[in-house]
């Protein structure tokens, strides 16, 4: 039976990790980011078995300092479940093989269902910024962090920046097609006997013409 320091001691280890585990979850996504900015799993993919490490680090735009880095990096997207290692207990890390998951296959470039505009977008600093801001957001009158950080609204921004417009429009697309595809296939008979169907706010029109 554990003592009241032992209790207490554990009571504080437990509040601290769940405190570190808020603290660096960004580490999950900034690494998400990093992986498919690098193409990990489109290089995977076309490799068309389990990838050793070796190979994926020979096929990486890396400098040759952060060969070493891979593997952690890797390490990180296996424990969050978006790669899958096929052996284990090596004495070699370099022999570690890796395959793609269903998530992964999610980020393929040309995957119809490819969740990547939406990942580039979300994850852009333009729309992590505010983030940072969202404490002094609180204490002023602007409607939105966006505002905050940027001095403008979201879609005044977005006007005057062609690339935030396009990363913007991509992700919207990426997202209306994952969508309607699932709409489609589980929901096809909503649509039955339709004559006409108003898109609002369809940016670009994918969901509409998917419908169609």
């Amino acid at each position: 039976m554990e003592s009241h320091d032992e209790e207490h001691a554990a009571k504080l280890l437990r509040a601290q990790t769940h405190i570190w585990n808020h603290i660096f979850s960004f580490i999950n996504s900034m690494s998400l980011k990093c992986v498919v900015d690098l193409g990990i799993p489109d290089i995977i993919h076309n490799y068309g078995q389990p990838m050793p490490l070796s190979n994926l680090i020979a096929s990486l735009p890396i400098h040759p300092s952060k060969t070493c880095f891979v593997h952690c990096l890797m390490r990180i997207m296996i424990h969050s479940g978006f790669f899958s290692q096929q052996n284990h207990d090596l004495e070699n890390e370099l022999e570690a093989k890796y395959v793609l998951t269903d998530a992964s296959v999610l980020l393929l470039k040309n995957h119809p269902l490819s969740v990547t505009p939406f990942l580039h977008a979300m994850l852009d600093p333009v729309l992590t910024n505010p983030w940072n801001q969202f404490s002094t957001w609180f204490k002023n009158g602007d409607p939105t962090p966006f505002e905050t950080a940027h001095g403008k609204m979201f879609w005044d921004y977005a006007g005057a920046d062609p690339k935030l417009n396009h990363l913007f429009n991509d992700a919207m697309a990426s997202d209306a097609r994952f969508v309607t595809s699932l709409v489609i296939e589980k929901c096809k008979g909503v649509f039955m006997g339709l004559e006409s169907l108003v898109d609002v706010g369809g940016g670009t029109g994918t969901m509409a013409k998917a419908i169609a």
